[in-house]
Parts: structure tokens; C-alpha cells; sequence
């Protein structure tokens, strides 16, 4: 089995306070976030090693943006997403 049987995916907009580094504007921006939850049950057709993964795995969350643009009129230049995680577990 594959990982991706044990869990229930979905995409989310989640909002973040981040600042421009070129303008020095402060702004909420939607980040897109894939959500990995864990099922309940375990598929069917599991055997012994896939019931050892079940039991460890966790929900999580995966970012999907890298970038975002500057909200202000006059910057409105694009730049890195720094100072979230990735990655977070739910």
C-alpha cells in the first residue's frame, strides 16, 4: 500500500501576517496548504507492515505556495514565503 491510501486529502486557505522585505509593508496573505488527514480505519487488504504504518502515521499539512505578491499598489513585487514551516502536523 501506499501512503496515500492512509490518508483523506484537501486543499485549504489559511491566512498569514507577513512582511514585505522590499517595501516593509505589513500584510495578511492566503497561503494554499494541502491537508492530510488520517483515516479512521485501515483500507482493506492491509497486512502486517502496512498495519505498522497505519499506526505512525499523523495528520499533516503541506505548503504549496512558495511565493506571494506584495499587497502594496506601489510594490507590488513577488517574494519568498520565509518564517512558516513547510510542513506542520496537525
Amino acid at each position: 500500500m501506499e501512503e496515500r491510501d492512509f490518508f483523506d486529502e484537501r486543499a485549504e486557505q489559511r491566512k498569514h501576517v507577513m512582511t514585505c522585505p522590499h517595501c516593509g509593508q505589513q500584510g495578511e496573505y492566503e497561503l494554499s496548504w494541502l491537508v492530510r488527514r488520517k483515516k479512521t480505519q485501515l483500507p482493506r487488504g492491509a497486512d502486517e507492515r502496512d498495519r505498522a504504518r497505519f499506526a505512525k502515521a499523523q495528520s499533516y499539512m503541506v505548503r504549496r505556495d512558495d511565493m506571494v505578491g506584495c499587497k502594496n499598489v506601489r510594490c507590488r513585487k513577488r517574494f519568498d514565503v520565509v518564517g512558516i514551516q513547510s510542513v506542520a502536523f496537525i
